[in-house]
């Protein structure tokens, strides 16, 4: 499109499509795509393994993450997740990390530490990089603010079709909980709550194919150019 490099923030709650139209975004601006739940994700990953499932260990949850090596490597144009060299990008989808990671995303240090180490991924611009505090927290200063949303209905099938299609066996009626009380947990927590930013555009994506959500930012972001 041109020499200057966006730095785009795409924000919204589980489901609502963010991480798919993230990346066809970045490929399509051959930019980096920064997925900073997978980040969360993998904190989740570690802390599972060392037993610390709770609250309870909030120290060393924090200790983890801040000793934590995470690499995100675009392989034949996939994402692939890597903590401490270990490839976890499949593992930290499965339902278990789903149910942990509300719970270790509340932690202060722990989202004080992974802030720091996506706005180093972002310090050069050319990055998409999609979340639930980007705009707002992460990259305040962000050309281009998206916050995506849809029915926790909509939401709710598209993570079902999501986990069969990775062999996970899942309920509907049991993700709609899920995603509901993650809503919650999100929108209510102390530390960088889930909320739009002020300038941020807003796109409800029920009813939106993926291509129409991603032709919309792509025009947001010649607008900013």
């Amino acid at each position: 499109m041109a020499d200057k490099l966006l730095k785009i923030a795409i924000d919204g709650p589980a489901g609502a499509g963010k991480s798919t139209v993230a990346k066809l975004v970045a490929l399509r601006l051959n930019y980096l795509y920064i997925d900073t739940g997978a980040m969360y994700r993998a904190i989740t990953y570690l802390a599972i393994q060392y037993g610390y499932n709770s609250l309870d260990y909030e120290n060393n949850i924090a200790e983890l993450a801040e000793a934590a090596t995470i690499s995100l490597e675009n392989r034949e144009n996939r994402l692939h997740v890597f903590v401490n060299e270990q490839d976890v990008t499949d593992v930290i989808r499965s339902p278990e990390i789903s149910a942990l990671v509300p719970v270790i995303s509340q932690i202060a240090s722990v989202r004080n530490t992974l802030v720091v180490k996506q706005r180093e991924l972002a310090v050069n611009g050319g990055v998409v990089m999609d979340g639930r505090d980007i705009g707002t927290r992460v990259l305040p200063n962000a050309e281009v603010k998206i916050f995506l949303t849809a029915s926790v209905e909509e939401r709710a099938k598209r993570r079902c079709l999501e986990l069969q299609q990775k062999g996970f066996k899942v309920d509907l009626n049991e993700l709609k909980v899920e995603i509901s009380e993650r809503d919650n947990i999100d929108s209510e927590r102390k530390i960088d709550p889930l909320i739009a930013a002020k300038d941020a555009v807003m796109l409800d994506t029920s009813y939106m194919t993926i291509q129409e959500v991603v032709d919309k930012i792509l025009e947001l972001c010649k607008e900013r150019l």
